[in-house]
């Protein structure tokens, strides 16, 4: 019983973990390919650079994800 007391929280974080990243990668996801088309087989760090590359030209949310993870 002790265990699943355990697990469902982690369970829930994680989920709303997942439920974040895809917010942040719906947040960006029209600028990589508005801008970024070129590098997206390249890899996240390929298609992090393009996006900082063109920073001022991404959207609002995007900046804001971008700023919000140090970037």
């Amino acid at each position: 019983m002790r265990v699943i007391m355990v697990v469902i929280p982690l369970m829930l974080a994680v989920s709303a973990a997942s439920a974040q990243q895809q917010a942040n990668q719906d947040a960006c996801a029209r600028d990589v390919s508005r801008h970024c088309r070129a590098v997206m087989n390249n890899g996240d760090q390929a298609v992090l650079a393009c996006l900082k590359e063109h920073r001022a030209k991404l959207s609002k949310a995007c900046d804001k994800v971008l700023t919000e993870h140090g970037q």
